[in-house]
């Protein structure tokens, strides 16, 4: 899974979209950040996203980290912020749609 990169200049909408989407499919996301801006956007994509997933049954926690990054043959430190559902979330609707697409995939033998 790759990370979710934000820069100062990207669409709040658009990288909350992705959040919650990655977090449907993959029950996790990681968001990276580097510089003031950039977090400030991120900050604003997860608070969005939270409101996506809450109105699916999907509570997450995030818990924010250091990354070093090497940019440029130079290392920058990034945020990372890791977003996971809480145990109370509730999964089974997406996981039955995630089987029958997948069945829907796969060739007729």
């Amino acid at each position: 899974m790759d990370k979710i990169k934000v820069s100062s200049n990207s669409r709040t909408a658009a990288v909350a979209g992705a959040i919650a989407g990655i977090v449907r499919e993959h029950h996790r996301a990681e968001v990276q950040a580097i510089g003031a801006g950039a977090v400030n956007q991120a900050m604003k994509a997860l608070i969005l996203a939270t409101g996506y997933l809450k109105n699916d049954g999907i509570y997450v926690t995030c818990i924010p980290e250091f990354a070093d990054v090497t940019i440029e043959d130079k290392i920058k430190t990034a945020i990372k912020l890791v977003i996971e559902p809480s145990p109370e979330s509730d999964f089974s609707s997406f996981e039955l749609a995630a089987r029958s697409s997948i069945r829907e995939e796969l060739p007729r033998v």
